[in-house]
């Protein structure tokens, strides 16, 4: 393991408020890490100043020589009007590449991105698909270090699954700024934490997710204990201190200025222990005692010819808590909408209990008016929000959704999407409602929120619709899943593993430059670590081959100043059988990439 990339002692701000102060931070050329923190603990601006696209006011950065690092921000800087095949051909242009190596990297992406129509335009591409296109483009630049920042944004769990399996083994080391606690569990090796709860500034454990939050419980507690250790002890130092003029008189000069260090140590860790506060959610329940508030007897919705789901049949019960799951596009907002009733079904029936009361969530924050404060948007009515039946001003409910009194004048469209999505919450929560419908309310939502976020739904004693990609979420919340898998078809499953262990795969898009799969096929492919093996070998044999032809075509053009019939013969003969190796290597390639996508 070597030492690829430090940077030590930074000190960085905005206006008057630090993100770090004196820290220092290590990556290996095997380093597999997670980044974690609070919004706002400095995740985005670290992986910023590592790719030099900021610059902190104190530190030193150290880049191991001939080490290339990737940076793919949050927000893609795809061009619109340019199409995949052209995307990734510009993010090639600065590489300095013969043209035919950067077609052989092209192709692969486009293979390995999945997608179906290489001239399609970026404008045209979903949420996901345009993140699958920004992955591959920095996949494409041979990373050494990759930076990944919040690289599941958009993804739905087919896209999810895909960059776990590109992430499990890497020829590359990365560094993953992620929420999603699966997808973290699956591919890191190492998780650290940004936090001013801990004395370097950070928390970095060994080990993936779950061990992370085993160790950082351990930490805390014994920080806590710590605090309390220090307490005692400086309140038997005070009274000491504190005795009569004769007894001062001799007392030790080390002593006191024991304490003094004493008194330090014990702010210090007094202000790291108070470093921990988290948004405070309670959903508001009528507490309504029907056994059955919601009913859906086999419906159905069709969007143009495509039909999203059909003969749905269930029970809303008091305690349900039902997940909603499939790739983007399969159903689930629609399936949303028809239960709120802003949308008819195609076919079926749904019946709600009488004056059912339902709140809810939207993903597109279209519920949010850009142009109104903050303020405005917690408390419509005036300076206070009746929560629970108490009037609460809206600066301390505020407060309990972690924002500051100096952003209540603050314009919506300033707000961040967490934050954005906390005032969704803070919104629902002054209704009481009998079912709660959460299209994708974990989006934006750091680690401690989303905690209390499940912790509140599992509390929450109506029913529950929640529409999420967070698998750690719903294996916690949800009671059952609906799996939507594209083609018109759903099914009922106990919890997210079950899901995707048994539901029917979702049809993928054709990939550009694959063999077609055998017809009539009796015995089922499989991909043998043979083939395994042979692929990961095929790309530099391409390269040898390649580079031969070169060589032969050099060799003739020789030959032709040189005239010597018997020779150019000789050459031309060795030239044809070089590039019939270069087709027969390309066409084993394809074969076994489409072999690999069969099994």
């Amino acid at each position: 393991m070597t030492l690829v990339f430090s940077y030590r002692s930074i000190f960085k701000s905005y206006g008057d408020t630090p993100v770090f102060d004196d820290l220092t931070i290590n990556f290996k050329d095997d380093e597999r890490l997670g980044l974690i923190g609070s919004n706002g603990s400095g995740k985005s601006t670290l992986l910023k100043l590592v790719a030099e696209e900021d610059t902190p006011e104190q530190g030193e950065r150290y880049l191991k020589k001939n080490t290339r690092l990737v940076y793919l921000p949050q927000k893609d800087r795809l061009d619109p009007d340019k199409t995949i095949q052209e995307t990734l051909f510009d993010g090639l242009a600065q590489e300095n590449l013969e043209d035919q190596e950067q077609y052989r990297r092209v192709k692969k992406m486009i293979g390995l991105g999945g997608f179906a129509d290489p001239t399609q335009c970026c404008g045209t591409l979903s949420g996901g698909w345009r993140k699958r296109l920004a992955i591959t483009r920095a996949l494409s630049l041979a990373p050494d270090i990759l930076m990944l920042d919040e690289p599941t944004n958009h993804l739905d769990i087919s896209g999810i699954l895909w960059l776990e399996s590109i992430l499990k083994n890497p020829n590359f080391a990365f560094v993953v700024v992620s929420h999603d606690r699966c997808f973290l569990e699956a591919v890191c090796k190492t998780v650290t934490e940004l936090g001013r709860c801990y004395p370097e500034g950070f928390l970095k454990i060994n080990g993936g997710y779950t061990t992370f939050i085993k160790e950082q419980v351990r930490v805390l507690e014994t920080q806590m204990k710590q605090e309390e250790v220090l307490s005692n002890k400086m309140r038997r130092e005070t009274e000491w201190l504190r005795q009569g003029a004769k007894a001062r008189s001799t007392k030790a000069k080390y002593r006191i200025d024991q304490a003094d260090k004493l008194d330090s140590k014990l702010s210090d860790i007094k202000m790291r222990n108070r470093q921990t506060n988290r948004v405070q959610i309670d959903f508001n329940s009528t507490n309504r005692k029907t056994k059955k508030l919601l009913t859906c007897e086999k419906i159905g919705k069709s969007l143009g010819e495509k039909q999203l789901f059909s003969n749905i049949d269930l029970e809303l019960l008091p305690g349900t808590r039902l997940g909603l799951v499939g790739d983007n596009g399969c159903g689930k907002t629609t399936f949303m909408n028809i239960i709120e009733g802003t949308l008819e079904p195609d076919q079926g029936t749904v019946k709600r209990a009488e004056k059912l009361r339902v709140a809810v969530f939207d993903q597109n924050r279209s519920r949010l008016d850009p142009d109104i404060t903050l303020k405005e948007a917690l408390s419509p009515a005036g300076d206070a929000v009746v929560y629970n039946g108490q009037s609460v001003h809206v600066a301390s409910w505020a407060k309990r959704f972690l924002f500051s009194p100096k952003q209540l004048t603050l314009p919506v469209r300033r707000l961040s999407g967490g934050e954005k999505a906390r005032i969704l919450i803070a919104n629902i929560m002054l209704q009481p409602a009998d079912l709660l419908l959460l299209d994708e309310p974990t989006n934006d939502l750091d680690i401690p929120s989303l905690e209390i976020l499940e912790q509140s739904l599992q509390e929450f004693p109506g029913a529950i619709v929640l529409v999420s990609h967070d698998r750690f979420l719903l294996n916690r919340v949800a009671t059952r899943i609906l799996h939507f898998d594209g083609n018109g078809g759903t099914g009922l499953y106990a919890d997210t593993t079950q899901c995707l262990s048994q539901a029917a795969p979702v049809k993928k898009a054709k990939k550009a430059g694959k063999a077609k799969p055998v017809k009539n096929q009796k015995k089922p492919i499989k991909f043998s670590y043979k083939d395994k093996f042979e692929l990961e070998q095929i790309e530099s044999k391409i390269l040898e081959a390649e580079t031969e032809v070169s060589e032969q075509e050099l060799a003739m053009e020789d030959q032709l100043v040189m005239s010597d019939p018997e020779k150019l013969r000789d050459v031309c003969s060795r030239l044809q059988q070089s590039q019939e190796a270069v087709e027969q290597l390309y066409a084993r390639w394809e074969e076994l990439e489409a072999l690999k996508d069969l099994s």
